[in-house]
């Protein structure tokens, strides 16, 4: 049986209309961003803004007129039973704005994140940043590619790392157990960043490592992790350094992971 991928989904034209969504989803954000702005409370007590919900909704609507026939899983619509979940070959995955603490705090380090999962791979991944409006993308046959103001240009990991190891980490979360992996390094230097823009810091090689020994969500790397991949990177499970794998369990929650080059 044909499925979507096998028709050659990942088309320049494609992906463009992709990266416009995850831009017009960033603009709806930018209008909440700039005004005073209501804070609720999600059942787990992370905060959700106006925004969360005004990107949601633009990435949904648009993604189910361009893709009636690809679920759609996201953050604010996760309470999909597994059931009909592990049914999926083919599906988005989205993070409508991650990284709200960091939009609570403006400090512009927050992103959009919508992945295309295949078997449980992510094969493409648009991250952008619309504060400071760098657009990360890239997918299988795609490379991997940043787009700002100056221009659009191929990006890769770092392939020689050398001491000080760069290792990024997290500006709001900050674990025992990061504490103790970076024992490991003679010498590092700590470059903190918000949201998946850590992951990318990787994949454009303006950081050699990303430890995340904490917990995440399958919406909060998938994009990214897409864009690592393209760019000659990986991202694996701590314990036993498989990949890192989506829609494979009844719980959304990732194992820690580390997403680096391809050497270090």
């Amino acid at each position: 049986m044909e499925t979507l991928m096998d028709k050659k989904l990942l088309t320049e034209e494609f992906v463009s209309k992709i990266n416009n969504i995850a831009v017009d989803a960033g603009h709806k954000i930018m209008a909440i961003y700039e005004q005073d702005f209501d804070i609720q409370e999600k059942s787990d007590s992370s905060p959700l803004t106006e925004a969360d919900l005004a990107s949601h909704r633009c990435i949904v609507d648009a993604l189910s007129s361009l893709t009636p026939e690809i679920p759609i899983l996201s953050e604010e619509s996760a309470d999909i039973p597994w059931s009909q979940r592990s049914q999926w070959q083919t599906y988005w995955l989205i993070d409508p704005l991650d990284g709200t603490k960091e939009f609570i705090k403006r400090n512009g380090e927050f992103t959009i994140n919508i992945a295309l999962i295949n078997e449980g791979k992510p094969v493409f991944g648009s991250v952008y940043a619309p504060v400071l409006e760098q657009l990360y993308f890239g997918g299988e046959g795609l490379g991997a590619w940043k787009q700002s103001k100056s221009g659009k240009n191929n990006i890769g990991v770092s392939s020689s790392p050398e001491e000080p190891i760069r290792v990024v980490g997290s500006r709001s979360h900050q674990s025992d157990d990061m504490k103790g992996y970076l024992e490991q390094f003679s010498s590092f230097e700590l470059v903190p960043m918000g949201s998946s823009l850590k992951i990318c810091l990787v994949a454009e090689g303006s950081a050699d490592i990303y430890p995340r020994l904490g917990p995440t969500s399958e919406w909060d790397t998938a994009a990214a992790h897409a864009v690592l991949t393209a760019a000659g990177g990986s991202c694996f499970i701590y314990e036993n350094d498989e990949e890192l794998m989506y829609n494979t369990k009844e719980s959304l929650l990732n194992p820690y992971f580390i997403a680096q080059g391809p050497q270090l």
